[in-house]
């Protein structure tokens, strides 16, 4: 191999370099762009708690993240495996950070999705809690409806 061409593989090997460090930057920043916002986690615009707990299931998805995760780790070990990176720790690091932000993520969604699953049957727990009305109790409520009933029958006659 001559000498030319030795120093002319160095200069591809170095933008080859360049490039698939580029590329894992660009996959990371795709995965942290497709995490939910903040303020979708946070904030609610429903009526109940069961509202809430839908609309924080539906915002705890990572979405294109976890592929994005997926290309950025591809290139990532294809380039420390080759030596091609001077100094990958920042990448490394980031990589870290974003796998844990995105199992966080998960993890509360199934919390979140337990949550969901469980709380209507606590409502309905709670609405059946509680001593048995007596019948003495319906027999007076029932009376007290009758004699509005007449009441209100009454007062339509006089009308009349």
């Amino acid at each position: 191999m001559s000498q030319a061409t030795f120093g002319d593989d160095e200069e591809l090997f170095g933008e080859a370099a360049n490039e698939m460090r580029e590329d894992v930057e660009a996959s990371l920043e795709e995965a942290w762009d497709a995490l939910p916002s903040a303020d979708d986690v946070w904030e609610t615009d429903a009526d109940n708690v069961l509202g809430v707990l839908n609309g924080l299931n539906s915002a705890l998805n990572a979405g294109d993240a976890e592929d994005h995760l997926r290309d950025a780790k591809k290139w990532f070990t294809m380039g420390q495996r080759a030596d091609a990176f001077e100094d990958a720790d920042d990448l490394e690091e980031e990589i870290g950070d974003l796998e844990a932000a995105i199992e966080d993520i998960s993890d509360a969604g199934e919390q979140v999705g337990e949550l969901t699953s469980t709380i209507p049957a606590l409502r309905g727990t709670l609405e059946d809690a509680g001593p048995a009305e007596d019948d003495a109790d319906d027999a007076d409520d029932e009376e007290a409806e009758e004699a509005d009933a007449d009441e209100d029958d009454d007062e339509e006659e006089d009308e009349e």
